[in-house]
This record gives C-alpha cells, sequence and structure tokens, in this order.
C-alpha cells in the first residue's frame, strides 16, 4: 500500500515540477550567455560548456514533461503508475550527454593535431560569464538533488548532475582560459577534452542507474533486508519469493510465503499485516503485496486434516473418532445440518465430505458419518418450576456423590423450553485427573439423570480443578 496521502504526493508533485521550471530557465539563460562567449572570443572550451547547456535546456524541458506525466495516478493501462517515464527520460538525457561528448572530443583533437586553427581571445567578459555560470550550476544543482532525494526522482537526479558535470567542466574551461592568456594556446582544446572526461563520467553513472531502474533491478540490499524482516514475523514456514521492483519514489513488492493450513483464516490475516507493516517500517514508500499460500505439514494428525477439510466445505462436526482397524483406518463422525434441509440434500452434503476425507486420507479409508440437526435458531426459556428443580438437584448431587471424580457441586440451574429440559452445574475434580477421565464422569452422570427424569434433553457441566477460583456466571 502506498505510504503517501494524496496531500504530501501533490507537495511533492508541485516542488518538483517548480525546480524542474526554475532549472529550465537556468539552463536557457547559461546557454546563451556561453554561445555568446564562445562566438566572440572563438574558444572552444567555452563553446563546449555552451554546447552542454544548450544540451542541458533541452534535457530540462524533457524533464518538466516527464514530471507531469510521471506524477498521474495509476490507471486501467498502467497499474504500477507512470513513473518510469522519468527513466526513460533519464536515458535520454544519457544519450545526449554521449553525443555531446563525442563532438566535443572530436574538435578538440582535430584542433590539437593542428586541423583546424582557431585563436582565443581571452575577455573578461568571457571569464566573468564562466564564473557565473559555475555559481548558478552549483546553486542549481544542490536544489535539484535536494528535491530529487526527497521525492525519489530519477529525472531530477539526472538533472542535478548535469549542473553538476557543467559547474566542474566550466571551471576546468576557466582554468584553461588562463592557460591560453598566460601563452599556451593548446591549453584550450585540452580543457576541452577535460570537459569531455567529465560529461562521460557522469553520463555513464546516469545511465547504467537508468538502465538498472527500466529492468526493475531490486534496490541495492533490499532484497536481503526483506528476507530476514519475513522470516522473523510469527506464522511464516517458508518465504517463497520476493519480487522488488521500483518506479520513480515508490518500490512495489511482491512476496509470497507459506503458512500451515490448519491456521486459522484470521490468524493468516494477522500474519500478512505484521508482513506488510515489518517491511514498510524499514521501507515507507513501498507498495507491498503478500499472499500466503496455506500447505500440509509432516505433524499434522488424522484428527486436524478432517476437522479442516469439513471446515473448508463449511459443515460442523463433532464426536470425530479415528480408529485403527485391522491395519485400516476407520473414520466416524456426527454431521450437524440444519433441521428444515431435506434429507436427500443433507445426505449429499455428507457424501461430499466423506469423498473428500478419503481423497485426502487415502481411497480405502472406511468413513462413516452421522447425520443430526444443529441449533438453527434462539430458544425462548425460563426457569423451571421450583418442585423439579428441587427434584433434579438432589438427584444430582446424590449421583455425583457416588462418583470418586466428581465433587463440589454447585450453581445448579435447570430451565425450560419447547425442547424440553435442560441442566446447567458446576461442579469440582481433582486437578491431576484427564480430561477424558472427567469427561468419561460426567457422562455416567447425565445418562443416570435423563434415565430418572426423561424430559432432560441436555445436560451441561462445566468441570474446575480443585483450587481455582469459582467460574463466574
Amino acid at each position: 500500500m502506498h505510504s503517501h496521502n494524496g496531500h504530501s504526493h501533490g507537495g511533492h508533485s508541485h516542488e518538483k515540477q517548480s525546480v524542474a521550471l526554475i532549472s529550465m530557465g537556468a539552463s536557457a539563460a547559461l546557454a546563451v550567455a556561453k554561445f555568446l562567449a564562445a562566438l566572440f572570443t572563438g574558444s572552444l572550451g567555452i563553446l563546449s560548456e555552451a554546447i552542454h547547456s544548450l544540451i542541458d535546456f533541452g534535457a530540462t524541458i524533457l524533464t518538466y514533461l516527464a514530471l507531469r506525466v510521471s506524477d498521474r495516478p495509476a490507471d486501467d493501462q498502467h497499474h504500477y503508475g507512470h513513473a518510469k517515464i522519468e527513466s526513460v527520460a533519464a536515458l535520454v538525457e544519457t544519450g545526449l550527454l554521449f553525443l555531446t561528448t563525442a563532438w566535443i572530443c572530436w574538435e578538440a583533437i582535430r584542433r590539437l593535431l593542428g586541423e583546424e586553427s582557431h585563436e582565443v581571445e581571452v575577455t573578461w567578459w568571457a571569464v566573468a560569464i564562466i564564473a557565473g555560470s559555475i555559481i548558478i550550476d552549483y546553486n542549481r544543482a544542490r536544489a535539484l538533488k535536494r528535491v530529487a532525494q526527497k521525492t525519489s526522482s530519477e529525472a531530477l537526479e539526472a538533472d542535478a548532475l548535469h549542473f553538476s558535470s557543467d559547474m566542474w567542466s566550466s571551471a576546468v574551461v576557466l582554468a584553461g582560459l588562463g592557460a591560453v592568456w598566460a601563452g599556451v594556446p593548446a591549453a584550450d582544446s585540452i580543457a576541452a577534452l577535460m570537459v569531455s572526461a567529465f560529461i562521460a563520467h557522469a553520463g555513464w553513472d546516469l545511465g547504467a542507474r537508468t538502465v538498472n531502474t527500466l529492468l526493475d533491478t531490486a534496490p541495492a540490499g533490499a532484497t536481503g533486508i526483506v528476507r530476514g524482516l519475513v522470516n522473523d514475523v510469527h506464522g511464516v514456514l517458508a518465504l517463497k519469493s520476493i519480487r522488488l521492483r521500483p518506479a520513480g519514489a515508490t518500490m512495489f513488492a511482491s512476496i509470497v510465503v507459506e503458512v500451515a493450513r490448519t491456521m486459522p483464516i484470521d490468524e493468516i490475516v494477522r500474519t500478512k499485516d505484521a508482513i506488510t507493516a515489518a517491511v514498510q517500517e524499514r521501507f515507507p514508500n513501498a507498495d507491498i503485496t503478500v499472499t500466503a499460500n496455506p500447505v500440509a505439514l509432516d505433524s499434522e494428525t488424522v484428527f486436524q486434516k478432517v476437522m479442516l477439510i469439513a471446515s473448508r466445505r463449511n459443515l460442523a462436526i463433532h464426536h470425530l473418532n479415528a480408529q485403527q482397524i485391522g491395519g485400516r483406518l476407520a473414520i466416524s463422525f456426527d454431521l450437524e445440518v440444519d433441521g428444515s434441509m431435506p434429507m436427500g440434500e443433507a445426505h449429499d452434503k455428507a457424501t461430499g465430505l466423506e469423498e473428500a476425507i478419503r481423497a485426502e486420507l487415502g481411497r480405502d479409508v472406511e468413513v462413516e458419518s452421522h447425520i443430526e440437526p444443529q441449533p438453527g435458531r434462539m430458544l425462548q426459556g425460563h426457569d423451571a418450576a421450583m418442585d423439579i428443580t428441587g427434584e433434579v438437584s438432589a438427584a444430582l448431587l446424590q449421583l455425583a456423590a457416588a462418583h470418586p471424580r466428581l465433587s463440589g457441586v454447585h450453581q445448579v440451574r435447570l430451565r425450560r423450553n419447547e425442547e424440553g429440559l435442560f441442566l446447567h452445574y458446576h461442579c469440582r475434580c481433582s486437578p491431576s485427573d484427564t480430561v477424558e477421565q472427567i469427561h468419561d464422569a460426567i457422562d455416567r452422570v447425565e445418562a443416570a439423570l435423563k434415565d430418572r427424569f426423561p424430559g432432560i434433553r441436555r445436560v451441561i457441566a462445566h468441570a474446575e480443578p480443585l483450587g481455582t477460583e469459582p467460574h463466574a456466571l
């Protein structure tokens, strides 16, 4: 997800376009001044600088137009936005830099070899123009670099590189003019070659970065950082893939992880959110997509597999049993369906679930299901009459007292609704007894109670280990 809100994005867009417009005006003024100086002095060094500034002017126009396009939001045809137009603009600027370098080198070598003779006239105002251009280049390079770093704009970074190289090459030209004035005519051509070296170096660095962006090269070191962040998130079994690609100020990240298929859906969502939060904290400008693929674990039990299959089919089961009968696995369970559902439809659901279990556990697995109605509506009940409540309570206390594993029966409540009597009670048990042992004891008490009172539909018992606080109602 994008970390920028609409206001900040709009502010960045305005700032980028403003600094590009100012740079455009500066490039135009410098180009005109240097061409005039070159015309009146005959200096190849100044002419090379003039051509350099003219190309810079064209590049700033290109940058401005690219920025206006790159700031457009994503649409149906450009799902990742338009930011890469800045990279295209930067690549064109790189080509212009190399063309400038080639022409200047050609002309300088011709003069040094004597194929073309030019007398250079050094004037104070030509020196003043070059000195002034150094000051302008310095200020523009700083302003462009600041906004480029703030907005991650490749096009503005390219412009900053242009002005920075202009500043140093102008200094070389100024030194060349000083050497010509001191009686070394070849210094002008040598200065021009040195300017070409500055331009070529700048163009090479810019071109390498631009090509990396166009080829979707991940930011340096980002893959390792993201891998470490993802692997540290609880619930991630394995990181299957990371795909990172820069586009302007945004780094698009596609992350695929594996999670246990027994993990609840809400926990999977929390795991994905944790991954997104961890990566975005480290890379605030990241647009992150996380895919979680559920996978089976070797440690899954038969019970987990059957419950998962039922859950995926949105079916409720209970009393799940698994047995080994002569080396063959046998599964049985109660399947809850809407009580008003036609039996034919209910049977189809049971058959589908049984087939899905065989497909998972093996075709030779024996699967049996018992279909029963599930509570599908809210029952309207009330406390039972005092006489029946007293009888049932007395019988409960007697039966529980006769069982060695149960004691301290309390909070006895008997309710009546249209389905019959519902008995609720709490009791005490030893904390060292197993759940199976206590459940068996409670079942025995329930069966005896139902024998004495056929109107009891359900008995709900809550067992509390001795030494714990009573369960609050």
